[in-house]
C-alpha cells in the first residue's frame, strides 16, 4: 500500500529577498506543496546489525542515498558557517549561508519524504573531516566543490534507476539546484572565469556527468563515520 505524502518548507529562514545567482523562487528547490507517492511494500530495506544498515531496495534505496549525501553537505556547510574561515568575504558569506540553508532543506525534505512513506529511514549519519582546514579558505572551497561536484554527478547518475516519475521530478529539481552551488563555488575560486562549466564536469555534448552510486559511495567514504551498505547496487 502507498501512502501519499505532502511536503511544505513553511517555516524556512531562507532569505529570498537578495537577488543573487543562488536564489529560487519559494526556496530552495521549489517544495512548497509539494505532494508525492510512498514507496511500494516491497520496496525492502534491511538492519544489517544493530550498526550496519543498509539503504534497501527500488526506490526506498534511491531516497536514502539522496538523503545521507544530503545529511553530508548539510554537516559540511553547518560547520562553515559556524566558524567562517579567516579573511572571509561577505560575498563568500552569502554564498555559503545560502548553501548552507539550501542543503538543510534538502536534507529535512528527504527525512520528511522517506519518513512518511516507510519506517525504514537511514538514521542520522556521523561524518569527519580528516583532511579538511575549516579555517583555511582554500581548504573549505575545494571541499565544497568535491562535494559540489559529486552531488550532481550522484543525483545524474541515480535518475535511471528511479522507478516512480513524482521522485524523478523532484531529483531534477534538487540536481538543478546542486549544479547552481557547484557553478558559484567555482566562480569562488576562479573568479569569472569559464570554470563555472568547466570541461572536467560537461562533456562534448553539453551534458554533465553521471555517476554511479558505488563510484559516488567510494569518492565519499573519507568524510562518513557511520557504516552502511547498498547491497543492491554493489555497496557492501
Amino acid at each position: 500500500m502507498k501512502k501519499t505524502i505532502h511536503v511544505s518548507n513553511q517555516g524556512a529562514t531562507l532569505d529570498t529577498s537578495r537577488r543573487n545567482f543562488l536564489k529560487l523562487s519559494g526556496v530552495g528547490l521549489a517544495i512548497a506543496g509539494l505532494t508525492l507517492v510512498g514507496c511500494d511494500n516491497n520496496d525492502d530495506f534491511q538492519i544489517i546489525n544493530d550498526q550496519i544498515y543498509d539503504l534497501g531496495t527500488g526506490d526506498v534505496g534511491i531516497l536514502n542515498y539522496a538523503y545521507a549525501l544530503e545529511q553530508l553537505e548539510a554537516d559540511f556547510y553547518t560547520k562553515v558557517v559556524n566558524n567562517f574561515y579567516t579573511g572571509i568575504s561577505s560575498i563568500e558569506k552569502e554564498v555559503f549561508t545560502d548553501l548552507y540553508h539550501h542543503e538543510v532543506i534538502h536534507r529535512d525534505f528527504f527525512k520528511a519524504a522517506i519518513s512518511g512513506a516507510t519506517d525504514h529511514v537511514l538514521p542520522k549519519l556521523e561524518f569527519q573531516y580528516p583532511n579538511v582546514n575549516f579555517n583555511d579558505r582554500n581548504s573549505v572551497l575545494a571541499t565544497a566543490k568535491a562535494l559540489e561536484d559529486t552531488g550532481v554527478a550522484a543525483y545524474n547518475g541515480a535518475g535511471k534507476y528511479i522507478s516512480n516519475p513524482a521522485y524523478l521530478v523532484i531529483a531534477g529539481k534538487i540536481v538543478s539546484v546542486e549544479a547552481r552551488h557547484a557553478s558559484a563555488i567555482r566562480n569562488l575560486i576562479n573568479p569569472g572565469s569559464a570554470d563555472f562549466s568547466g570541461d572536467d564536469v560537461i562533456d562534448a555534448n553539453g551534458l554533465d556527468l553521471a555517476k554511479e552510486p558505488k563510484d559516488i559511495v567510494m569518492a565519499a567514504v573519507g568524510f562518513i563515520k557511520t557504516p552502511f551498505t547498498w547491497k543492491e547496487r554493489g555497496i557492501n
